[in-house]
């Protein structure tokens, strides 16, 4: 009776982590720009509280291999994230930074309760997503979002120059 009982608790516990556990996907479209001189740009993609606190830095691309670490000085470049984050933070951050993307659209999938998203309570968000490209211009696109959500929910927001759609899923 005694295992029947811890079992029973064990399967109640678990359905109950799978209630209150989430998804968040975020997709992020760099354009393919006609210009004389392309440059990859630098990208950074965080989340604030209500506060404009940073909650979550979900990634930071840059030129990772650039010689003696020459890619961190451009990354004050993206200036709202080095004010609010950059400037505080060591790199290269393990699962955070990586190294910049060309033209296209890339997909970061994360899960509630787990690294970055372990500090994420409920309360009103925003993603942000902002770009900086040398030789080009920067782009800054905020997404607000509640989090949990009680059904899945899809928000987009189009970029106007430096990104394109920025896309960020959430299921329940």
């Amino acid at each position: 009776m005694k295992f029947y009982k811890t079992g029973l608790m064990m399967a109640v516990l678990a359905t109950c982590a799978q209630v209150n556990a989430a998804d968040l996907k975020v997709s992020v479209e760099i354009p393919e720009l006609e210009v004389a001189e392309y440059h990859k740009p630098y990208v950074a993609v965080w989340i604030e509280d209500s506060s404009n606190k940073v909650v979550s830095n979900l990634a930071v691309w840059y030129d990772v291999d650039m010689r003696n670490g020459g890619g961190e000085k451009w990354l004050k470049d993206m200036r709202q994230w080095w004010r609010r984050a950059g400037r505080a933070m060591e790199m290269p951050v393990d699962g955070v930074s990586g190294a910049t993307y060309g033209p296209g659209s890339y997909d970061m999938e994360f899960t509630a309760g787990k690294a970055p998203l372990s500090e994420l309570q409920p309360g009103k968000y925003r993603l942000r997503v902002e770009a900086a490209r040398e030789v080009g211009g920067r782009e800054l696109i905020n997404v607000p979002f509640n989090w949990p959500q009680n059904n899945p929910v899809t928000f987009k927001k189009q970029g106007s120059s430096e990104l394109g759609t920025i896309e960020l899923t959430i299921k329940p």
